[in-house]
């Protein structure tokens, strides 16, 4: 049974879904630019309890959102549109920038064997749930309006600080959120955004005789509603969603529908690089793309998020990358003995069960991955292992094809007749496709040297 440390109660705790299906709903990115590793890092977490609850028994349902409207650069309520912003710099209009950077995320997305989520949702498909969502929250009492917008009142919401555990008498204006002196409450933030005359904004819907568009925070409660339906089972972000975005989630979705958002709350923790955060002034924002000029293919990086826990402090370095790729080879070259080894191939004392034991206590990966490299494992067990992480060994570790065999063949022929150069010539030719021949007294041994 999958134990998970939910954030709503800072407790580890049994899992156990609403319903059959288990409803899931995971905060994407905002598709403005690229997005960095340290980006990536929290879907391959999040694959990892998706992989989890499949490889338990359970049907899972999965939403991912794209933000493509009203993030503003403060993550609160002032500030530029980030996609307004991306569009200027590029020269293009806001929907090709979202389209641009969005194809470019799940280009990654597959190329990190991620499971793609039932629905991918966009938020500017919602804008009509959005002012819907709005009316409701402000035929219940919930909003107020300003000059600039339609916000939230969180005094209205006795519970608003116990997510987080805010200290609400404590905040500072400008300190967790934009300031207005209209706002009633440092902490009020807004459901609605209007555009100023003159203001340039491509993306606008007329809302109460004006032109506007909706809040950050709003779109992920309008999705869960219409595409999963509440409570939901699991609600995954990242750390810094906590005291802000998933805080106004709950509260919208409250004044909304007068229920909680979701039963479980799973959060990762942020990697930095080199002991430093991940910022563009420090110039050290680095995608796959240029981990793959390095020699470093996603499998490799995604090896490396798994072998830390998602809870866990991490720090990248392209040294410890290097480690994760060679555990990695380590791993495809004994999946290469499996396959020269028959009694592998029919040992039927399967291992992979204290494995998924390991995983199903938090998502405990590198408990997990200790076992992989002291377990005697056969070829069943690494099926299964492929199947839990999603690390293509057993794709990228073939059996090798009736050539590539009669090559090897054709060496150890030439070898035993002492002739040495062809010998070497044809482990030349092996090296080159990545294939090394390691002679032993039963036999030449064949393993992956890339």
């Amino acid at each position: 049974m999958l134990k998970i440390y939910n954030t709503a109660k800072r407790a580890l705790e049994d899992f156990k879904p609403i319903n059959k299906t288990v409803k899931i709903y995971t905060c994407g990115p905002t598709v403005y630019g690229y997005q960095h590793i340290g980006n990536y890092a929290s879907y391959i977490y999040w694959d990892l309890l998706i992989r989890t609850l499949i490889m338990d028994g359970y049907k899972v349902k999965r939403v991912l959102n794209f933000t493509d409207v009203g993030h503003l650069t403060s993550d609160a309520d002032s500030g530029e549109d980030k996609l307004e912003k991306g569009a200027a710099r590029e020269g293009k209009d806001v929907y090709e920038i979202a389209k641009f950077y969005g194809d470019d995320f799940m280009r990654n997305f597959k190329a990190l064997n991620l499971i793609e989520p039932e629905i991918i949702a966009h938020a500017t498909d919602y804008v009509k749930d959005d002012i819907k969502a709005v009316d409701k929250m402000t035929d219940g009492g919930f909003t107020y309006e300003t000059s600039d917008g339609i916000y939230f009142d969180t005094s209205k919401f006795d519970h608003y600080a116990d997510f987080a555990k805010l200290d609400l008498s404590g905040l500072q204006a400008g300190a967790r959120v934009g300031f207005s002196d209209e706002k009633r409450q440092v902490s009020d933030f807004a459901v609605w955004k209007f555009i100023k005359p003159g203001e340039k904004h491509a993306m606008r819907w007329d809302y109460l005789g004006r032109p506007g568009y909706p809040g950050w925070h709003l779109e992920c409660s309008t999705i869960i509603e219409k595409e999963l339906g509440g409570p939901i089972d699991i609600h995954t972000g990242g750390i810094d969603h906590i005291p802000v975005h998933h805080t106004n989630e709950i509260a919208q979705t409250y004044a909304m529908t007068g229920r909680e958002l979701a039963k479980y709350w799973l959060h990762c923790n942020f990697i930095t690089i080199d002991g430093e955060k991940i910022s563009k002034s420090l110039g050290n924002i680095y995608t796959l793309d240029d981990l793959a000029k390095r020699g470093f293919s996603p499998m490799d990086f995604k090896m490396w998020v798994l072998s830390g826990h998602y809870q866990g402090t991490r720090n990248f370095t392209f040294e410890s990358l290097a480690g994760a790729k060679e555990r990695r080879l380590s791993w495809r070259n004994r999946i290469a003995e499996c396959y020269q080894n028959t009694n592998s191939l029919n040992n039927k004392d399967a291992s992979f069960g204290q494995i998924l034991d390991a995983v199903n206590d938090n998502l405990n990966s590198p408990k997990a991955f200790a076992l992989i490299d002291t377990l005697n494992l056969n070829l069943k067990d690494w099926q299964n292992i492929d199947k839990l992480f999603g690390l293509n060994l057993i794709e990228d570790s073939p059996n090798l094809n009736d050539v590539a065999n009669k090559t090897i063949l054709e060496r150890e022929i030439a070898r035993q007749a002492k002739d040495y150069e062809k010998a070497d010539q044809i482990r030349d030719e092996l090296a080159n496709q990545g294939i090394t021949i390691k002679d032993t007294a039963t036999g030449p041994i064949w393993q992956y040297s890339k």
